[in-house]
């Protein structure tokens, strides 16, 4: 399978079947297609129907979008758990993953995901505060009902698409230092911490390409990377 990305630093959507994947061992070749770059759109129809990344081939299959990839993932590899194996957990972990997908509109667009810099504290809107309320209430329930029996610390016990579909949240909730509880604190840590974030967030930093409309218009107190021009 060919897996096709944007920018590891910036690309949140990228990063949730490529987390996935590699934390499940699922084999694929990954090509980055840089953004807002001359040959950008043309390169990524040539893969992608949507002219949006990510996109998977596998043959003569295409699949786009974050959320279809995890489906066809979990139907291509019914060995590897990419949803809970629980009914009930699975479908509350397709409620979640699915809301992460059309909702949190406040947080995305006020905190950009940027692998690069940890931003100055500051107070948000009650639209964003009302989506952090929202997200931790998700976590809290999934690792209460779910999660707590498991010796791993992530949403549904084991890691799974759901943990994947949050994981650009955690960045985003740890960059801009945004308040959340010490329980929260623990699953961001944990996920934070997996091999799959650190491998990804290791070759985000060894980029070249910067973008300046997620460099620009927050105060950055750290900056871990700066990438060439």
């Amino acid at each position: 399978m060919k897996l096709y990305i944007a920018n590891k630093l910036y690309s949140s959507w990228s990063m949730r079947p490529w987390i996935l994947m590699k934390a499940l061992g699922i084999p694929f070749k990954e090509t980055v297609i840089p953004l807002r770059q001359t040959e950008t759109g043309p390169r990524i129809l040539a893969h992608s129907p949507s002219g949006k990344v990510p996109a998977l081939v596998d043959g003569d299959i295409t699949v786009w979008e974050s959320l279809a990839i995890m489906e066809y993932l979990a139907e291509q590899c019914p060995d590897q758990a990419v949803w809970p194996k629980d009914r009930a957990a699975r479908a509350h972990a397709r409620a979640a993953s699915n809301e992460m997908h059309a909702g949190f509109m406040a947080l995305r667009q006020n905190c950009p995901m940027n692998l690069a810099k940890k931003f100055a504290k500051k107070d948000y809107s009650a639209d964003v505060m009302a989506n952090v309320a929202r997200i931790e209430q998700i976590w809290a329930e999934a690792r209460t009902r779910f999660g707590s029996k498991s010796a791993e610390p992530f949403l549904y016990g084991a890691f799974s698409a759901a943990d994947a579909m949050y994981a650009p949240v955690v960045t985003r909730l740890d960059a801009y230092q945004l308040p959340v509880s010490a329980e929260t604190r623990r699953y961001m840590d944990a996920v934070l911490q997996h091999p799959a974030f650190k491998q990804w967030l290791s070759e985000a930093l060894a980029e070249p390409w910067t973008i300046e409309g997620y460099e620009d218009g927050h105060t950055a107190v750290e900056v871990f990377h700066k990438p060439k021009a």
